[in-house]
């Protein structure tokens, strides 16, 4: 019988509703069938929640993953009790600090394969800035404790898959980065990416930039000049992409099994298309990493936080989908 993966799941920034979705998450017995669930946090915020989640769990406070029960009702938690009062929905260093503290010990038991994946809860942008912490967001931080360049980000919802060619940059710097170079290493990189997670078919279809993919100029150059090239030298390379395919019809198109997955050109573009079909369950991945990374594609919403009325879902669907690609990390 296969054991079960652990999953490290980081509680994210203590004064968001990272720790209410932890639990609610947990408050799901097919979470513990499917794996292991360690959560990398401070019990102390997660016990102070019991009576506002409903929950009655027991408290396992434990040392490293090998101690944990895995039992539903039981929260294992390596615990980091080092944090000052804290108040929901206020930006704190602390909680920064704390934050960053919990990701990085989530990557060292992934690295020591003492943990098969990491699903993260959301932290906030300030108050890592306000700990001088020295990266914006998760991706960067795991590039950076992995020592990996430009890891991919990847969401998945339904059965629909979306890469990113470019992400936080503006509209403007975005459209500079759109060379057929990049295209074409992205979606190399891309299908190696799917290669990893076990999936066999992988057929990708590159979107639009302009209205109607530019027309063959008639409404902007971009897609002649540097992205179809970027996809003819994938395709010498033996990636099976299409493209530039209408960026108002290709993850409709995706989404109803034409491709396998899609390249997005920037943010915002793939972002609204997976939202719109299912907020709660779009899930991110990042790949390139020497071990697996999902987590929930929403913000640390501050101004709901501590209320009990924030929606685990997309957090049981970052952990159910770790759980489901990481067969495919074990002793890479």
């Amino acid at each position: 019988m296969r054991m079960k993966p652990v999953i490290a799941i980081t509680m994210g920034d203590p004064a968001g509703i990272g720790p209410e979705i932890t639990l609610g998450s947990l408050n799901k017995k097919e979470i513990y069938d499917l794996c292991t669930p360690v959560v990398i946090g401070n019990a102390r915020v997660l016990e102070n929640l019991f009576s506002v989640k409903e929950v009655d769990f027991t408290l396992n406070k434990i040392e490293k993953p090998s101690e944990a029960k895995g039992e539903f009702g039981t929260v294992d938690i390596i615990d980091f009790p080092d944090l000052p009062e804290y108040e929901f929905g206020q930006v704190n260093a602390a909680n920064g600090e704390a934050a960053f503290q919990y990701i990085k010990h989530a990557a060292e038991l992934c690295q020591s394969n003492e943990a098969q994946a990491m699903a993260t809860a959301p932290i906030n942008k300030e108050s890592l800035k306000a700990a001088k912490v020295p990266y914006i967001g998760h991706t960067e931080m795991l590039a950076g404790i992995a020592n990996i360049d430009d890891p991919l980000t990847m969401f998945e919802v339904r059965n629909m898959r979306i890469f990113f060619l470019t992400r936080h940059l503006s509209l403007k710097d975005a459209i500079g980065q759109m060379t057929k170079e990049r295209v074409h290493d992205y979606l190399v990189r891309c299908d190696a990416a799917l290669q990893q997670l076990g999936v066999e078919n992988r057929k990708f279809a590159v979107a639009g930039l302009n209205p109607h993919s530019g027309e063959n100029g008639l409404f902007g150059t971009e897609e002649m000049d540097e992205i179809k090239p970027g996809i003819e030298l994938a395709k010498e390379s033996g990636i099976d992409a299409v493209g530039p395919v209408p960026a108002d019809s290709v993850f409709f198109q995706a989404l109803n099994g034409r491709y396998d997955a899609v390249l997005s050109l920037y943010h915002d573009q793939g972002h609204i298309a997976a939202k719109m079909t299912d907020f709660h369950r779009t899930i991110s991945i990042t790949n390139g990493l020497p071990f697996l990374r999902t987590s929930v594609d929403h913000g640390t919403a501050f101004d709901i936080a501590g209320q009990g009325i924030a929606s685990s879902v997309s957090m049981e669907e970052s952990i159910k989908l770790a759980a489901k690609y990481a067969p495919h990390f074990v002793g890479k």
